[in-house]
């Protein structure tokens, strides 16, 4: 049977993110499918069974389970069921500060979903991701004056958690040195994300040859570098969507992306959207 390619709605434009306490009163078996973003699956009350892929999860109440990107899974209940589910883009969650970390969770050497042993065998760890999880519902819910902030940082932690205690090393480890070397080279990107950036000059900066570099910025960030320049320029579009009254040609001027063609495919690659579409959400999100 195909898989159900999923798409994940967000409530609102300015997150990332869906979070939702379905309830079941009745067995039942879902159909396989998968979508671009993390899921957690917070247990309440009941039992769930998950396959992830070639690997089966048994759950009950109090267990938390991650899915990674666009990995297949399906899942079986066995009557009542209360769970939380909760699924983010996580490149989202990421600044310039913070992106190098991004690559732990890129999946390029283990699928995500082999960090689960973090919380079948610690107990604090998996409460705590627990809570998180509660809480990211109480803020989605009640939506108080700035919860987007709150939101952002219960699923910093919820990250931290998983790779302060992966003691079997199956999220990829960086180097220290390799975020140390490539920090110019992330400095320079922001300083020129106006005009069009040179792959020959951050090699310079990095002092390194083309060919290694290409390979040690994947390798170390988790995108490519033509990947993360333009994730950085799309950010950076959004922000003035938000805060300047430019047409949207001005903006693809102002980011370095003249073409308009390319501006319109590299921000829907990133929002599911248009300039204009995600600017009319934004807008009316926050007149509410």
């Amino acid at each position: 049977m195909e898989a159900v390619n999923e798409k994940v709605a967000y409530e609102n434009p300015l997150l990332s993110l869906r979070i939702f306490q379905p309830k079941r009163d009745s067995a039942g078996l879902t159909k396989w499918h998968y979508h671009r973003q993390l899921e957690l699956l917070y247990i309440i009350d009941g039992e769930l069974d998950i396959d992830i892929e070639e690997e089966n999860h048994h759950l009950t109440a109090g267990d938390v389970i991650i899915v990674g990107a666009s990995q297949l899974h399906r899942d079986r209940s066995y009557g009542y069921l209360d769970y939380i589910v909760l699924q983010f883009d996580i490149e989202q969650f990421f600044d310039h500060s913070t992106i190098p970390y991004m690559r732990y969770f890129s999946e390029t050497k283990n699928p995500l979903s082999k960090a689960n042993y973090i919380f079948r065998e610690n107990a604090p760890v998996k409460k705590a991701a627990g809570e998180c999880i509660r809480t990211i519902l109480e803020e989605a819910s009640r939506k108080d004056t700035g919860y987007e902030l709150a939101v952002s940082m219960l699923i910093k932690q919820i990250l931290l958690l998983l790779l302060r205690n992966d003691s079997q090393k199956m999220l990829v480890e960086q180097d220290e040195f390799d975020r140390i070397r490539l920090g110019p080279v992330l400095d320079y990107v922001e300083q020129h994300l106006t005009g069009r950036i040179q792959v020959e000059e951050v090699c310079r900066i990095a002092n390194m040859s083309y060919f290694y570099f290409v390979k040690f910025f994947k390798k170390a960030i988790g995108l490519s570098f033509t990947e993360y320049v333009n994730y950085r320029k799309i950010k950076w579009a959004e922000r003035i969507l938000l805060t300047k009254d430019l047409s949207i040609s001005e903006v693809g001027e102002k980011i370095g992306m003249p073409n308009m063609a390319h501006f319109y495919k590299m921000f829907k690659k990133y929002n599911d959207c248009s300039p204009k579409q995600f600017q009319r959400k934004m807008l009316s999100w926050n007149r509410q």
